[in-house]
């Protein structure tokens, strides 16, 4: 669940806060905080911004953008350390719709700085440690949308509030341990009385290989139970229908492995460097599958096996200039019983609710972008969604992405 504030409430909230504080002494941490902005735009030429992935019910941010002209996915971040025991991190996403500006929480968390023994401990809202993409924002990703199993399995990201705790250890080779309790509330989960459902663990290991390699492998697992998960559907026709489309007495687990090679010569990466990433998810839910529209439902028992990959390579043949290539797949096994037909059939339930599989959704990307500095870049991509069902989606991306203000360190 996402807060959003307007910018209109945002900017009167600042202008109180900055009154008061004109009428008092001004504090020594009064700039204290760095701050950054990331714009994005970009133009996108696309035969139908509707995502469907037979077999795969969408939650989060799981979605395609529209055709044209759009300012994307603008982020404002602000951090500092606190004092010398912790950090601070806010970072909101700046996004115009329906001719409104509306900020909305991504982040917001502290973190212990000098705890000791390696240990570091984080609570807040924020990007769960799982998988190998889910912690990295969307502009440092190096294709202009994320993989397939992110929106189908996570709806984009998951991110979720908790609290998290990483343990790396006194060793040569690299060893990242970490844990999180969460609500759960958030998709793959869903709303839960307790607000404490969910787990998350994961492992990080890795090193080099020579001067010129190094390599990185991860595993994660995650789990939730709730009560009421909302579901996206898609409705077809010309009619307007009020239709809701829900997961009850569920629960889900997601297991995944994620693998990260890089090459520069000699460890010099300004000229050439080349990154290889694969990951792979499997998820596992049931529940208590309801599907509503106007005055008929229909109810079944599900359960559901997910699974889903990518495999990407980057080529940076000369400075600022990189090629990539990347290719998605997704596969859903779903069991459907105990059907209840209250004015729906079933080949319509299971069309409407997302739970139908057909063939397998896939997309192969490929990518060219210029990038002068570590502050700019600038992408062109071509995609070929094939949605498992019968339509395919050609996407054409021109995209900008421009970091004004502080910027951080980038992980491996």
């Amino acid at each position: 669940m996402k807060l959003k504030i307007t910018l209109a409430a945002l900017i009167a909230a600042l202008s109180t806060s900055t009154h008061a504080k004109t009428t008092g002494k001004i504090s020594g941490t009064e700039f204290n905080p760095a701050i950054s902005f990331i714009l994005d735009g970009r133009y996108t030429d696309i035969d139908s911004s509707e995502l469907e992935l037979p077999g795969f019910q969408l939650g989060g941010e799981a979605g395609l953008p529209e055709n044209g002209f759009s300012t994307g996915h603008n982020e404002l971040s602000i951090s500092a350390n606190i004092d010398d025991k912790f950090y601070g991190l806010m970072t909101s996403a700046i996004v115009f719709e329906g001719g409104e500006t509306e900020f909305e929480l991504e982040e917001a968390y502290i973190e212990t700085l000098k705890l000791g023994s390696g240990f570091t401990i984080k609570g807040g809202r924020f990007f769960s440690g799982i998988g190998y993409l889910n912690g990295i924002h969307d502009h440092a990703h190096d294709f202009a949308d994320r993989p397939l199993v992110y929106d189908a399995l996570f709806g984009g990201h998951l991110v979720d509030t908790g609290v998290q705790a990483r343990w790396v250890a006194p060793t040569d080779l690299f060893i990242n341990l970490g844990a999180e309790v969460i609500t759960g509330s958030e998709f793959p989960g869903g709303e839960n009385e307790d607000g404490n459902k969910g787990l998350a663990l994961f492992i990080k290991t890795g090193g080099d290989i020579n001067a010129s390699s190094s390599w990185q492998f991860g595993a994660s697992f995650y789990q939730s139970e709730f009560d009421v998960r909302e579901a996206g559907g898609h409705h077809h026709g010309g009619e307007e229908t009020e239709a809701d489309n829900e997961l009850l007495n569920g629960e889900v687990d997601v297991t995944g492995i994620d693998f990260i090679y890089k090459w520069a010569p000699d460890g010099n990466r300004k000229n050439k460097n080349f990154k290889l990433q694969a990951e792979y998810f499997v998820k596992n839910e049931e529940g208590d599958a309801e599907f509503t529209e106007d005055s008929n439902t229909a109810e079944a028992s599900y359960d559901g096996e997910q699974t889903g990959f990518y495999i990407q390579g980057v080529y940076q043949f000369m400075p600022a200039w990189r090629v990539g290539l990347r290719y998605d797949h997704l596969e859903a096994d779903n069991i459907i019983a105990d059907f209840v037909n209250g004015g729906i059939d079933e080949d319509e339930f299971l069309e409407e609710s997302g739970l139908g599989a057909e063939d397998d959704p896939n997309k192969t990307s490929i990518m060219l972008d210029y990038s002068p500095s570590h502050f700019s870049r600038i992408r062109l991509q071509y995609s070929q969604l094939d949605n498992g069902h019968e339509d395919t989606n050609d996407i054409v991306t021109l995209q900008y992405t421009m970091s004004l203000g502080a910027h951080g360190a980038h992980t491996f």
